[in-house]
């Protein structure tokens, strides 16, 4: 993870907490316009180097998108993961578990939703729910979910070890911003299927979300899984910030298109002549 890179700006790092502030511009371009023009160019080398990843299919990525209600996982897996071909990413929505979930271990669930190799998984939530919302709602005794932090680590690392590459962002928004964008969902009639009033009572949390929020960020920033926080006010610069952390990471994977086993130039005549 080179000094001056993307990941290096918006790595976690102790005594940092947040990092950058929810509107900040911590790396990269300071206007929209910009944003744009690098997605561009960004988009081109991502869908080269994640068609090198799936044909090679021996390693794969892990992208966990985490946030507040409204911070964006939706809108980041539409415009930065919808930079690649569709064919090659495994999406994977983690909502309330199900009477079936809940008979397992918390890691049940998430096991069976890891990307195959080759394939770029995106987690929208993901393990860390566990952490967060059973902490925060009292859904499970202090013991349990205080042991999931090391569980989750060790975890992470045993998939590390097996040739996945995690890439965690937190995507940070402002309480104000939430609100905004909460209102927008009600004033416009095509985005109110996405309003919930449920919405209203992690919102009244907000600080308890927030602090149990940055010690996850602390306890579970390793080199094997680090975190990365993304400031989510500016939904292009969160679009911007997440592509160019996955291209980053792709690159230094550095997948390659598998050499042919048989004889190019004999398969060539053959066609030619078919």
């Amino acid at each position: 993870m080179g000094t001056g890179s993307v990941r290096d700006k918006l790595r976690v790092r102790g005594g940092r907490k947040f990092g950058a502030g929810p509107g900040d511009f911590p790396v990269g371009p300071t206007s929209k316009s910009n944003a744009a023009k690098q997605l561009v160019s960004t988009g081109e080398k991502l869908d080269r180097l994640q068609e090198a990843l799936y044909a090679g299919a021996s390693r794969s990525v892990l992208l966990v998108l985490q946030g507040m209600d409204t911070s964006g996982k939706g809108g980041t897996i539409r415009h930065a993961c919808g930079l690649v071909n569709p064919q090659g990413l495994h999406i994977k929505s983690f909502k309330k578990p199900t009477r079936a979930e809940l008979r397992h271990d918390f890691l049940w669930r998430i096991r069976r939703a890891l990307p195959a190799p080759g394939m770029i998984g995106v987690f929208d939530r993901s393990h860390y729910e566990d952490v967060l919302i059973a902490r925060v709602d009292n859904l499970v005794k202090p013991d349990v979910w205080e042991a999931r932090y090391d569980r989750i680590n060790a975890f992470e690392r045993e998939l590390a070890d097996s040739g996945v590459v995690i890439v965690k962002c937190f995507l940070h928004i402002s309480k104000e911003e939430q609100r905004k964008r909460l209102i927008a969902r009600l004033e416009r009639p095509e985005k109110r299927w996405k309003y919930n009033p449920a919405d209203l009572d992690a919102r009244a949390r907000w600080d308890d979300y927030q602090a149990v929020y940055a010690d996850v960020l602390a306890r579970c920033d390793t080199d094997a899984a680090p975190w990365f926080v993304v400031p989510a006010d500016h939904k292009w610069y969160r679009n911007w910030a997440v592509s160019q952390l996955l291209l980053e990471t792709l690159e230094e994977m550095d997948p390659q298109l598998p050499q042919p086993s048989f004889d190019v130039q004999a398969e060539l005549d053959r066609v030619k002549a078919s």
